[in-house]
């Protein structure tokens, strides 16, 4: 028996879509910093702390590798949502694990962002929100930051289905003073408004303390960047228990075990080490400073920061042509092509070696000219 050929029946329809739901036609994906398989790379892309993680949470990780790695892991992490309770000084009812922040974003779009009227969130911010709306389908406004880039507060006191921002924010690394956040948030009852404080470490004070004074404030982290995780991948919010509630209803409805052995062991680690979490960001919020400075010698101009990478722009040099001039000497920034930002490169703040290397290609590259 011979089969009719595919083409023949769909002739207009690439066999590779036409099982597609109709969602995935409408969605453009997030797309994230490049990982280059390139030797001798000074990668500054992607804001990947250049410190590796605690000793504690290798050790931790090592000890997990047994014959009970055959079992399943805690489908609550309990053991994990004690450690980040008794860090921020809240109660494990008040705390939410994921699977890489981004998973928790997802979790609480899902469950808390979906309303009649619009989320609100920057325009220049954290490029995953729209195509989280995309994907369940929410209504959404992009706020104009101020001519410096800041977050106007003043500008969200509209109707809104809820509010969202990276605090500092990405990939500006402009941060928001608590005070403006509990403004908002005081103006704002009836709407949940997230938090995303994926940098907060390196140079601001978290809105968690905010948490138990406001039930509709969410506060998510991650542990990717000041606990030097970012391969491990473990996120988390914390908020009202109500809220925490309708992310676990979603959680335990789309995946029950987010987190493995060895993610919750790390984490849990992680957490406990202080003194190893202070050196390192102590040690990235200097060389920030310093990183900053050099910049400016060499006639950049930087936007204030407070996380581990930095904006910047030279006024005589095109962004997309440097960051492109930079990669060809080997070294990694990212550039985005978006309008009011095409000019500027988003640096990670590296190690001295990796700062250094890149203020002399800079410098290079600018006596080319």
């Amino acid at each position: 028996m011979t089969l009719p050929n595919a083409e023949l029946i769909y002739p207009k329809i690439r066999a590779s879509h036409r099982y597609w739901s109709p969602v995935v036609h409408r969605l453009t994906p997030y797309v994230p910093g490049e990982q280059p398989k390139i030797s001798q790379l000074v990668k500054l892309n992607t804001n990947e702390n250049p410190y590796g993680p605690s000793p504690q949470v290798l050790d931790a990780i090592q000890a997990e590798l047994s014959d009970a790695l055959r079992l399943y892991p805690d489908p609550n992490a309990e053991r994990l949502k004690q450690a980040i309770a008794d860090y921020y000084g809240v109660t494990p009812a008040q705390v939410f694990v994921g699977n890489g922040s981004d998973e928790v974003l997802a979790h609480i779009f899902q469950a808390l962002l979906q309303h009649p009227a619009p989320l609100l969130f920057p325009d220049i911010t954290y490029s995953f929100y729209p195509v989280y709306c995309g994907l369940y389908g929410i209504e959404c406004i992009a706020i104009p930051l101020a001519e410096d880039f800041s977050l106007r507060v003043a500008d969200y006191l509209r109707p809104n289905g809820g509010i969202i921002f990276p605090n500092p924010n990405a990939p500006t690394g402009c941060l928001l003073p608590l005070a403006d956040i509990e403004w908002l948030l005081a103006r704002n009852p009836d709407a949940v408004i997230v938090i995303d404080e994926a940098y907060i470490d390196f140079g601001g004070e978290t809105a968690i303390v905010l948490v138990n004074r406001y039930p509709n404030l969410l506060v998510t982290q991650t542990l990717s960047k000041s606990r030097s995780l970012a391969g491990l991948r473990v996120g988390l919010a914390v908020g009202h228990p109500e809220l925490i509630e309708a992310l676990e209803r979603v959680k335990n409805s789309f995946n029950s075990y987010p987190l493995d052995r060895l993610a919750i062991a790390g984490a849990v680690a992680a957490f406990a080490d202080r003194e190893h979490f202070e050196h390192t960001r102590q040690a990235v919020i200097a060389s920030r400073m310093e990183l900053i400075g050099a910049l400016q010698k060499l006639g950049f101009e930087t936007l204030p920061s407070a996380a581990n990478f930095i904006f910047t722009r030279h006024p005589q040099r095109n962004g997309a042509e440097l960051a492109a001039a930079l990669r060809e000497h080997r070294v990694i920034v990212r550039h985005f092509r978006q309008s009011r930002i095409d000019q500027f490169l988003r640096i990670t703040v590296g190690n001295p070696a990796q700062n250094a290397a890149l203020i002399t290609t800079l410098g290079q590259i600018l006596a080319e000219c």
